[in-house]
């Protein structure tokens, strides 16, 4: 398993509208060329992102900007809007499992709170970070304080 590079340029985007929204207007060309993606996909995760009430974003060459204080925004939240994960699980389970095998027949009572545990982890610490701790350390690597 592996979740998508959507969520890493989501980030990506993030620290860009930051570091260089007040210089420039940041679109969806200006993020490509940042992130060496194709302004289409960067069009349907700023459209993802906005679904999601984290960025606005004025058409043609307005620019992109957040919407709520960094320290309002975890890397759940960029998470949520990004990644498509189904009925809210991060794990999809193999559709049919042998219910004549006993492992097939138990294979849910076996894994399912393992997994939903993992997952919660996972979650949990994605919501401990902050896109103020993005930018924190955007600052820090850029030699800006």
């Amino acid at each position: 398993m592996q979740i998508s590079s959507r969520f890493t340029l989501a980030i990506h985007i993030f620290a860009c509208i930051d570091t260089f929204g007040g210089t420039h207007k940041v679109t969806s060309d200006f993020l490509a060329g940042s992130t060496n993606v194709n302004p289409v996909i960067i069009r349907k995760i700023l459209g993802q992102l906005k679904g999601a009430g984290l960025i606005d974003v004025a058409r043609g060459t307005g620019g992109t900007a957040v919407t709520r204080p960094l320290e309002e925004i975890t890397f759940l939240d960029v998470y949520r809007a990004v990644e498509c994960i189904e009925n809210g699980e991060l794990f999809h389970f193999h559709d049919n499992p042998n219910t004549n095998c006993p492992v097939g027949r138990n294979i849910h009572h076996i894994l399912d709170d393992k997994l939903l545990r993992v997952q919660k982890a996972m979650e949990d610490e994605l919501a401990s970070i902050t896109l103020a701790d993005l930018k924190k350390d955007t600052e820090k690597y850029l030699g800006k304080r």
